[in-house]
């Protein structure tokens, strides 16, 4: 179901590359044919947009019914349950409150008197989240996406949801409400992402992309990047756990679940000192799949994309941890603030045995479109400071220009850029 590892197998490494590498390529044709996609809709528009859309979602749309109606929005809200409207509005005030304490404002430094330099904090003016759709419900996405933006203070947020034979969850619509979101179109595919990325007759042109999909949607992301912003090439979903042996070998069974029932590419790894706790996880990984409502997709993860390894000690764990650069660590480990200080790369930590990663994906308040594929090595979770833009400011009195001036115009020489010189030496006294 699971296997077994250790760090000194002979094929310790082969393993470990069969899990790193997965998701990393398209499929065959997908590059080609959503190339097609994105051509097609920079080129006509609504046209191409909705005969995709009538292909793909069985959905037939116009310039009248392409976007979701301010009505049908509060429709959704008032169609859900109140359980469900009063944990959305408690997920969407937490991640409200993390986000606030993100944000940064302008700044001027009068440091030197003769000169002021400092840097200005703008927000975008349109920013298209993606979201998928149909009959999943993915809410949290719409909130997790939403919110850094409108903190943010970015001017307009759109939002495409795609809509299979006119189905889309309420949950969805009703969370979009909730945060904010300007307006919501009833598409999505690799078209969403090429109708934003350009616009169209109906659909406006954004800043930046951010938001999961499908392979289809995260290519066609990369394709468009730097005609737009996106917020990263989302890969496969992950979690390891580091284990020192406490704990509940039936809570961290769980949590490894949590991310194999995402789909069968996620990858789900165990990483303790303790090998009868690695067993007690296995047999309680068994236990608790028989009752999975996901259960085959979460068996096919396990054993496709699974791992339980024993290490040698805390300081063998966490090195490999550091080397894979986790989506999600879980630090399942007596005094996790202890070992906190040698983790340097990861997307989301979280803390001691009642911690689980479900937590911070929902309502704890971070955000959790996080780095996948080992990119928590360079790059962050989804912030307020993805739906900023900065520019610095500079301005020099006489006196200022003066007593730089040499420096610059003798720097500018250096490199052979004359203009660059005599645009300084042509104000500085003789």
């Amino acid at each position: 179901m699971i296997e077994f590892l250790r760090f000194d197998d002979a094929d310790f490494e082969a393993a470990l590359e069969r899990i790193v590498a997965r998701g990393e390529e398209p499929p065959a044709g997908v590059e080609e044919a959503v190339a097609g996609i994105i051509a097609r809709v920079r080129q006509e528009g609504d046209r191409a947009l909705f005969d995709y859309t009538a292909r793909f979602d069985g959905l037939d749309l116009c310039a009248a019914t392409v976007e979701v109606t301010a009505e049908e929005l509060e429709e959704a809200l008032a169609e859900i349950d109140e359980e469900s409207r009063v944990c959305l509005q408690l997920a969407a005030d937490r991640i409200e409150a993390f986000h606030r304490k993100q944000k940064q404002e302008s700044w001027l430094s009068t440091d030197e008197p003769d000169m002021l330099l400092g840097q200005l904090v703008r927000p975008l003016d349109r920013v298209g989240i993606y979201v998928p759709g149909g009959k999943a419900s993915y809410p949290s996405s719409v909130l997790m996406n939403a919110l850094p933006a409108k903190v943010a203070g970015v001017g307009e947020i759109v939002m495409a949801v795609p809509m299979p034979g006119g189905e889309v969850n309420p949950h969805v619509l009703a969370a979009a409400k909730l945060a904010g979101v300007d307006r919501v179109f009833k598409i999505g595919g690799a078209q969403a992402v090429g109708a934003l990325a350009f616009g169209t007759e109906s659909v406006p042109r954004v800043d930046k992309i951010t938001g999961p999909g499908n392979i289809y949607v995260a290519t066609a992301k990369k394709q468009v990047f730097g005609q737009v912003d996106i917020d990263m090439i989302a890969g496969p979903s992950e979690i390891l756990v580091i284990n020192d042996g406490s704990g509940d070998p039936q809570h961290v069974a769980a949590d490894l679940l949590s991310q194999a029932e995402h789909d069968e590419l996620a990858a789900s790894i165990l990483v303790t000192t303790d090998g009868d706790f690695a067993a007690a996880v296995r047999e309680a990984l068994a236990q608790q799949l028989a009752v999975l409502p996901r259960r085959d997709i979460a068996e096919r993860s396990l054993a496709s994309y699974g791992a339980i390894i024993v290490a040698a000690d805390l300081d063998e764990a966490i090195a490999f941890s550091n080397r894979i650069a986790p989506e999600h660590l879980e630090l399942a480990v007596a005094d996790p603030f202890a070992v906190l200080p040698s983790i340097h790369h990861a997307g989301a930590i979280f803390m001691g045995h009642h911690t689980p990663e479900a937590a911070g994906d929902y309502l704890a308040g971070p955000n959790h479109t996080l780095p996948t594929g080992g990119t928590a090595r360079f790059f962050s979770p989804l912030g307020v400071d993805d739906f900023v833009k900065k520019s610095s400011l500079i301005s020099l009195s006489r006196d200022g220009l003066q007593r730089i001036g040499g420096a610059v115009v003798h720097l500018a020489e250096l490199e052979g850029l004359a203009a660059h010189g005599r645009s300084v030496s042509i104000r500085l006294d003789r």
